[in-house]
């Protein structure tokens, strides 16, 4: 228990493990310039409900950040997944990913659909819908590593928590404002380089026509006040056979760190129905 790492098709992956192992397990795959400590309010508001396993992805926190932008993609990063839950010993799980960690837990998931009991979607999207969309994206996320690589790192930090996506984050306390902010500033640009390049949503596959395959529960996370991810999440509730979506009220974008005990709370109620 507590922090492991683990190799995986020759990198190294950051975890921690918390609560007892025969808790419903629950696997959280954080935002980009995010990390592991995204999680640490959730983990424990369900200590002793859940048994918790959260990742550092590739370019993030404490794992490795591969040369290679290669390794970022999204078929490397799920069949790393797949690798590494198979050297967890995890067969059935919960599997919560939040805005870039939820595009990869929705890969995950329909690449390897057996060891899912439900997946929830926290402000997350199946990606862009045609090829023009994602090639003005990716021309947009490689403008956007190339500032990474070469502005001061506490620069690209300002401007990313000033995007309008982040507003409702504004108001929240100053010690909720510092953790987040500490938590971008302690990335490395190389990492989130090669993250934004590698699995941004340009260079990521589309899921939108594969939603309505999809047989495994979805719950569907996003904030009242995050109106492009709320039309988002109703246009995939109709597509999705076996689907819920829940709408926090006065929350933007990253509900699990503005309304933390909202958030603990969907994730415990729906682990209680399995």
């Amino acid at each position: 228990m507590g922090s492991e790492r683990i190799t995986v098709n020759g990198h190294t992956m950051h975890v921690q493990r918390n609560g007892d192992p025969s808790l419903p397990v629950v696997v959280f795959l954080h935002g980009f310039t995010g990390s592991i400590a995204t999680w640490r309010t959730i983990r424990s508001l369900l200590e002793g409900k859940v048994h918790a396993v959260a990742i550092d992805l590739w370019g993030h926190g404490f794992s490795d950040k591969p040369e290679n932008s290669a390794d970022y993609s999204m078929e490397r990063q799920t069949e790393d997944l797949e690798q590494l839950f198979n050297q967890l010993e995890l067969t059935k799980f919960t599997l919560v990913g939040y805005s870039m960690g939820g595009r990869t837990a929705l890969g995950y998931a329909t690449s390897f659909p057996k060891r899912i009991q439900q997946l929830v979607l926290e402000s997350a999207s199946p990606g862009l819908k045609t090829e023009a969309e994602r090639s003005e994206r990716k021309q947009r996320d490689a403008k956007l590593a190339k500032r990474l690589l070469h502005e001061p790192f506490v620069d690209f930090v300002d401007f990313w928590e000033n995007l309008a996506l982040f507003d409702t984050q504004k108001s929240m306390s100053a010690e909720q404002i510092e953790e987040v902010r500490k938590e971008r500033l302690s990335q490395e640009p190389q990492g989130l380089a090669n993250s934004l390049i590698g699995i941004g949503t340009g260079s990521q596959p589309s899921y939108w026509e594969v939603l309505s395959k999809q047989m495994y529960p979805v719950i569907l996370v996003t904030g009242s006040l995050d109106s492009k991810f709320e039309t988002i999440a109703l246009e995939m509730k109709n597509l999705l056979p076996n689907v819920q979506h829940f709408s926090v009220e006065n929350a933007g974008h990253a509900i699990h760190v503005e309304k933390p005990e909202e958030f603990a709370t969907i994730i415990d109620e729906i682990v209680k129905q399995k």
